[in-house]
């Protein structure tokens, strides 16, 4: 039962729960026109802290097709945050107006807090450089869809690796299935946080490989998970410059990929992934966009305890 709770990281759902939220983003998916009104009459909080476009949109569009609607602000200064409210105060002041938030902030913790003080539910769209849970039900919801399950896969996470939240959410909720084993690449600048490799992969005896160089991986790999550098990260603008194109996946790189291979990202784009692959039909990180509306669409009613 999922009424009412927070989601602010994947482990905070079980596996049974999260097939339950993919039962219903494809039972959406299949006939979308009867869920149109199930969310008439409630009001989703949308605050976000920082840039976001691709994920305020899906969220916003999610709670529309549901029949709710949205209030809201996409950066602090529109907001009384810019007069020094605090999160527990703005969360307890849109606890009287909506029924549900969804928050991005660029401190980790945040929607942690918000939690705490919440009398609706608090969805984590991302904070800093921590969590993205909402991006790893897009993530696992497109390899079930398109693989038939989620475990028995070599899964390739390819780019910013130490910055990248969404990477870090995948691996956690990942690591909860079978016989999942992990090639992390990048630059050893931008490698995995110890953190992740100690008290996830190697507690739970999960295999996994640290490497470099893409191409020489390629072959082992079901699935390849591209992250752009995050340029909002650093501190020192050299280093992003000489770091931001360390992978740019282009066609030839493809021809040592399975010929199922699925090549997710989750967007958005700079220059790690070549637009002459888009056309690739390994190439699903625009159906995983739109999957990640519907299963936004089904965490929603959920929460609100409407389906």
């Amino acid at each position: 039962m999922l009424e009412g709770r927070h989601l602010i990281e994947p482990m905070d759902f079980t596996n049974e729960e999260l097939d339950g939220i993919f039962e219903l983003a494809d039972s959406i998916i299949e006939d979308e026109k009867s869920y149109m009104d199930k969310c008439r009459g409630k009001i989703l909080a949308s605050l976000f802290y920082e840039p976001s476009t691709r994920t305020r949109f899906s969220f916003e569009a999610a709670m529309y097709r549901l029949g709710g609607q949205v209030i809201g602000f996409s950066e602090p200064s529109s907001s009384s945050v810019s007069k020094g409210e605090s999160i527990a105060d703005t969360i307890k002041t849109v606890s009287c107006y909506a029924d549900i938030a969804v928050m991005r902030h660029p401190k980790e913790g945040a929607p942690k807090v918000a939690s705490m003080y919440s009398d609706i539910p608090v969805i984590n769209a991302g904070d800093g450089g921590h969590q993205h849970p909402t991006q790893t039900l897009t993530d696992l919801l497109t390899i079930r869809r398109t693989k038939g399950e989620i475990g028995n896969i070599t899964i390739g996470c390819c780019g910013d690796l130490k910055f990248g939240r969404t990477v870090h959410s995948l691996i956690k909720a990942l690591s909860r299935y079978e016989n999942v084993k992990f090639v992390l690449i990048s630059p050893s600048e931008l490698k995995i946080p110890d953190y992740i490799k100690r008290e996830v992969l190697e507690k739970n005896g999960i295999e996994y490989v640290e490497a470099e160089k893409l191409e020489e991986n390629m072959g082992s790999l079901d699935i390849l998970y591209m992250t752009r550098v995050q340029k909002e990260r650093f501190f020192n603008e050299e280093d992003y410059i000489r770091l931001k194109d360390s992978y740019i996946l282009t066609p030839d790189k493809m021809e040592y990929a399975k010929k199922d291979m699925m090549v997710l990202h989750p967007l958005p784009r700079v220059n790690e992934i070549s637009p002459e692959i888009d056309s690739d039909p390994r190439a699903l990180y625009f159906k995983q966009a739109k999957y990640g509306m519907y299963v936004r669409m089904a965490l929603i009613a959920k929460l609100l305890g409407v389906c």
